[in-house]
């Protein structure tokens, strides 16, 4: 008999969230840990009496706001679940089967299951020695089927940056009928000047889309919504094939009221910065090769000894995310949590 599922799943690997165990710390995703922004709840609460109702398809207002605050027309500005639903919206709007998407590796643990459902070849370029994206590697891998190139910048794991002169050089390289998607899930957490805001530098190729999140800076991890800015008809293709409804009324009334409380937003941001200035130097007493970040977390390169680090962490109360065979990420937290995983690290690595 023929099968009910698509054989080549089969091979897909499942995206792993970061564990939450009862009582334990948790730095294993990369949320912030000072609950909603000003005004969120009540936004939620407000909007959960109109419930029975359907929510705004074309999420109007928000993308309205968003528009407003980063200076370009509203139909250049798609929302969706996420900014990794937007990730495979793009690959569904770009690929074709057998079509190509190039992207870093190690990177954000979505990308290759992206390419296979949308029935792409996934193509990963090994990261340099320093854990950071290898653009010029990445360029020499782009062929007449690639559709994609994928650029997360600061890195998800890795947390390492790509500065203007090496993206600038990069962009110069691909084709104008290949998409370079900068996915900037971590820009309000980028304090080196040297790293471009892809919507201010790039906003004008039309072969660029910047996409960004609500998830992490802005507090909305639980509701999932991230949005992205490119040309009408890139942005205009993805609102075609986005799931119907699939921003709640929820969630669009509490990307509103977030974005109105910008500047606790960006407190919050510096007291996360703060702590990884302050976590990142005691991490290297321990560990010297851990890289630079410019993100909300810090990556050990521990390779085959991910799982043993992680494990010793759970032990002491701390739950942090392995990659085995690569590194582990930790998210940063607050100043107490921060220092329960420095103490943990320091039984585990001395």
């Amino acid at each position: 008999m023929r099968r009910l599922t698509r054989p080549d799943l089969d091979a897909l690997p499942n995206y792993v969230p970061g564990r939450n165990v009862p009582g334990a710390i948790k730095l294993a995703s990369n949320e912030v840990p000072y609950g909603p922004l000003p005004g969120v709840v009540e936004a939620i609460t407000d909007a959960a009496a109109g419930i029975h109702r359907y929510p705004d398809m074309g999420v109007v207002a928000l993308r309205q706001e968003l528009a407003a605050r980063y200076g370009v027309d509203p139909d250049r500005v798609a929302t969706g679940c996420g900014s990794v639903a937007l990730a495979e919206h793009l690959a569904r709007v770009t690929c074709l089967p057998g079509d190509e998407m190039v992207f870093s590796w190690r990177s954000f643990e979505a990308y290759p299951i992206i390419a296979a459902v949308a029935t792409a070849h996934g193509v990963k370029v090994a990261n340099t020695a320093e854990h950071a994206h290898d653009l010029s590697a990445m360029a020499d891998a782009i062929t007449e089927r690639t559709r994609l190139v994928m650029v997360c910048n600061p890195n998800n794991p890795t947390g390492t940056a790509i500065r203007r002169a090496e993206l600038d050089a990069l962009l110069d390289r691909v084709p104008g009928d290949v998409l370079v998607v900068l996915d900037e899930a971590y820009r309000e957490f980028v304090t080196d000047d040297r790293v471009p805001d892809g919507l201010t530098t790039y906003g004008d190729r039309p072969n660029v889309v910047v996409l960004r999140t609500l998830s992490k800076a802005w507090g909305l991890a639980g509701l999932r919504i991230g949005f992205l800015v490119a040309t009408p008809e890139v942005a205009g293709a993805v609102r075609k094939v986005v799931t119907p409804f699939s921003t709640s009324s929820a969630a669009q009334a509490a990307a509103l009221a977030a974005l109105r409380a910008t500047d606790e937003m960006r407190r919050r941001a510096d007291l996360v910065v703060g702590e990884r200035e302050r976590v990142l130097p005691a991490i290297r007493k321990l560990r010297p090769d851990v890289p630079e970040t410019q993100a909300n977390f810090i990556w050990l390169p521990l390779g085959n000894g991910a799982a043993d680090f992680a494990a010793a962490c759970e032990a002491a109360g701390v739950i942090v995310r392995a990659f085995q065979g690569d590194g582990v990420r930790v998210t940063i937290g607050t100043r107490d949590e921060n220092d329960a995983f420095l103490a943990a690290a320091e039984s585990a690595l001395t």
